[in-house]
């Protein structure tokens, strides 16, 4: 019977973090093979900056198929044709009614998991599989489950996140030695996360909060990493509009109009 290890996740992207820590368990021998079961929005959490479903699994194609053990590291969209919201208790009852016959099931999951794992639905049958517990770099220790699950305390810890490549293109900062590079090559295809992304996301979220100084404040600082000082300059003064004693703001939109005073001194100065 095959021992196949689920590794549940948003993958939003898929990194080197991940891929390290499917390799690992492969490489002690903890299972013949790791599916990486890329799920639907998270009833536990909610995040503007989820890229769509199919794009997350073609990422996640990508990087596995250039993983060291392709054929056994492969993303599974077992969760995207279940009911939505998507429980991992359901995704393990599904898998094992139709799949339990040729494989044996177990777990792989972040220290930071594990920690809220008793508000899941269902957790103590959840438990029932084997799990496997990784570090997450200054994450909560792990507690209350001894016994019940196992600690990779030697699996790789990398200074990796989701959460800060995400940040990182949104910057335009450079990620390439956190991703596979045809990973990047997708992302940028298709301006997942990219400054003008982000932006188009910001101006539907203030069209119905027009007065929202965070939203303005961040559309601000991307039309200005973007030089588009014209926007920079209309956002920035609509939060002093809101609040005139907005330093961040008013930083901002001195240095805007200082960039117009340089670049346009022949208006400026005539």
């Amino acid at each position: 019977m095959k021992r196949e290890m689920l590794y549940f996740g948003s993958f939003n992207p898929i990194h080197k973090g991940h891929i390290a820590l499917a390799e690992y368990v492969l490489d002690r021998g903890l299972c013949d093979e790791v599916a990486l079961i890329v799920s639907p929005q998270s009833p536990y959490k909610q995040e503007e900056a989820l890229a769509p479903e199919l794009d997350r699994f073609e990422m996640a194609e990508i990087a596995c198929a250039a993983s060291k053990y392709p054929e056994r590291i492969k993303p599974s969209v077992v969760e995207m044709l279940l009911p939505k919201p998507s429980y991992t208790i359901d995704t393990l009852r599904y898998l094992q009614e139709n799949c339990g016959a040729e494989m044996e099931f177990s777990i792989l999951m972040g220290s930071d998991q594990i920690a809220r794992l008793d508000g899941w639905k269902e957790y103590d049958r959840i438990l029932e599989y084997p799990v496997y517990v990784y570090p997450r770099r200054g994450g909560e220790s792990v507690s209350g489950f001894e016994g019940r699950i196992t600690l990779l305390d030697e699996a790789p810890l990398l200074d990796i996140a989701s959460t800060g490549i995400r940040d990182r293109i949104t910057r335009g900062e450079d990620v390439s030695a956190m991703l596979a590079p045809k990973v990047l090559e997708y992302i940028r295809k298709k301006g997942l996360w990219s400054p003008a992304t982000r932006i188009a996301v910001l101006t539907t979220q203030l069209a119905a909060h027009p007065d929202d100084i965070e939203l303005l404040l961040e559309r601000g600082k991307l039309h200005y990493r973007l030089s588009e000082w014209g926007p920079a300059l209309n956002d920035f003064n609509a939060v002093l509009r809101i609040d005139a004693n907005h330093v961040e703001a008013r930083q901002f939109a001195q240095m805007v109009q200082e960039i117009f005073e340089f670049r346009y001194k022949d208006i400026y100065n005539p």
